[in-house]
């Protein structure tokens, strides 16, 4: 529960650090203050935005960091997971009996069907050998030209 928190936190925490790192302006844009362009756009007046932002990054940097280290702190807790190998085997439970006899008057139920194919009544076993038995006078198709 506390790992869920942080980490929302920590997600949250980096989403902003990349947000105020997108509003704030470059080293480079401090040229153009010269000529009169660089305090009418701030809103902060002409310093107070590199101070805050600047500020709040330098926070967050820090929340970022140490929920990073809780994070690393918090994982090393955590127990593995256990291996569905490591488990003991279940049993199955024992078999019902089956009545020999349907009750008078009850209809047969039919049969079970199960994933095994079942051969049919009339079929013969397959030959024993190294090779299937020929399929005709041509052996299958397989003539040599």
């Amino acid at each position: 529960m506390l790992h869920n928190i942080v980490l929302v936190v920590h997600i949250l925490c980096a989403g902003m650090i990349i947000g105020l790192v997108l509003l704030q302006r470059g080293k480079g844009a401090e040229a153009g203050t010269g000529f009169g362009a660089g305090a009418s756009g701030t809103v902060f007046g002409a310093r107070g935005s590199a101070n805050f932002l600047s500020r709040a990054t330098g926070v967050l940097a820090t929340v970022f960091f140490i929920t990073s280290l809780t994070l690393a702190y918090l994982s090393t807790q955590r127990t593995a997971p256990r291996s569905l190998l490591d488990t003991p085997a279940q049993t199955a439970p024992a078999p019902q009996s089956q009545p020999s006899a349907p009750p008078q008057g009850a209809t047969p139920a039919p049969p079970v069907a199960t994933d095994v194919p079942q051969l049919p009544n009339d079929a013969q076993p397959a030959p024993s050998g190294d090779a299937p038995p020929a399929t005709g006078p041509d052996n299958g198709g397989n003539k040599p030209r």
